[in-house]
């Protein structure tokens, strides 16, 4: 059973997170699930734009502890939706922590429901946000973001909004959402993919320069002995060690 569902209306293919056991958490099985759907709909001429959602209460609760993705995988991931030649909006009915934010952030566009919280959990597992920084820097305001990675506590769709993590965020997630897909349908392909071009461009900078390095910084903590012991405490719904 394949972690991604695709449905098409108008010319535009929604993407769907179906990985309920596990809160749509990135394994290595939804990670090259969706990286093959995108590169589907980005090489299909009768696709205008790509929105992507999730069932269940989140939309991604992060790395998958029990089954992680290649960081490498991950990265190419968050470059492929940055550089797919269409529009990526996600729609947000629910909770996004930790490596969840960097599949977020690298969509161009985003719009969550009022319910929706975000967080990045990172720190208080023992790790950094280290690969999702590629996509979550370009977006969020450089102060707020401090807190929110330092602190790793939880804050709402209007911070997010806020903050730039988010686009718009409403009681009605697809109302928010109609006037924005009614503009990627009246617009040429041509002039969405060069446009999107000059929007991402330093984004891809940031790739070209700072991949290898944050790849290398996430293996690495993920191996360390704090990361055991908070992804432990995790699973075993206790606070680590280090909780004072």
């Amino acid at each position: 059973m394949t972690p991604i569902d695709r449905s098409r209306a108008r010319g535009v293919e929604t993407l769907t997170l179906d990985s309920p056991h596990n809160r749509n958490a990135l394994s290595a099985a939804l990670v090259a699930g969706l990286a093959d759907s995108l590169t589907a709909a980005g090489e299909d001429p009768s696709v205008r734009a790509v929105v992507l959602t999730h069932t269940g209460t989140t939309f991604s609760a992060g790395a998958d502890l029990r089954d992680p993705p290649d960081p490498d995988a991950l990265v190419a991931l968050l470059r492929q939706i940055v550089e797919l030649p269409k529009p990526v909006i996600a729609r947000v009915t629910g909770h996004v922590r930790a490596g969840g934010l960097g599949l977020l952030a690298a969509c161009d566009i985003a719009a969550a429901s009022t319910e929706s919280t975000f967080a990045f959990t990172e720190v208080r597992i023992g790790v950094a946000p280290a690969v999702i920084t590629l996509t979550v820097l370009p977006r969020a305001d450089p102060r707020a973001l401090t807190r929110h990675y330092l602190t790793g506590e939880r804050f709402d769709a209007a911070e997010a909004v806020r903050t730039g993590l988010v686009t718009a965020a409403g009681d009605d997630v697809d109302a928010v959402l109609a006037p924005v897909l009614d503009g990627v349908r009246r617009a040429s392909p041509q002039a969405l993919a060069e446009t999107k071009r000059l929007l991402t461009a330093r984004v891809l900078e940031a790739f070209d320069r700072d991949a290898a390095d944050l790849t290398a910084l996430s293996a690495r903590l993920f191996s360390s002995p704090q990361a055991r012991e908070g992804m432990t405490a995790f699973l075993e719904r206790r606070d680590p060690e280090w909780v004072v």
